[in-house]
C-alpha cells in the first residue's frame, strides 16, 4: 500500500513538473513568435531601404554618365578650337 501511495505521489509530482515545463516551453515559444515577427518587420524595412538605395545608385550612375558625356563633348569642342587656332 505504501508503494502504491509513493507511486501516486511521484506521478502527481511528475505531472506538476511536466505542466510547469510545458508552461515554460509555451512562454519561450511566445517570446520566439514575438521575436520572429519583429525580425520580419525589420527585414521588410531593410528590403525597402535596399530598393531605395538601388534606385538612388541607378540615378547617380545615370548622372555620372551624363557628366562624363558632357565632359567628352567639351573636350572634343576644345580640341577642335585648338586645331582651328593652330591652322591659322
Amino acid at each position: 500500500m505504501k508503494k502504491i501511495m509513493l507511486v501516486i505521489a511521484l506521478a502527481t509530482l511528475a505531472g506538476c513538473a511536466s505542466n510547469g515545463a510545458v508552461e515554460n516551453l509555451q512562454s519561450q515559444i511566445d517570446v520566439l513568435k514575438t521575436s520572429t515577427a519583429e525580425v520580419s518587420v525589420l527585414a521588410k524595412g531593410a528590403q525597402l531601404a535596399a530598393a531605395q538605395a538601388s534606385t538612388l545608385a541607378g540615378n547617380a550612375e545615370a548622372a555620372a554618365n551624363r557628366a562624363a558625356q558632357y565632359a567628352q563633348d567639351a573636350n572634343t569642342k576644345l580640341d577642335n578650337l585648338f586645331k582651328k587656332s593652330m591652322s591659322k
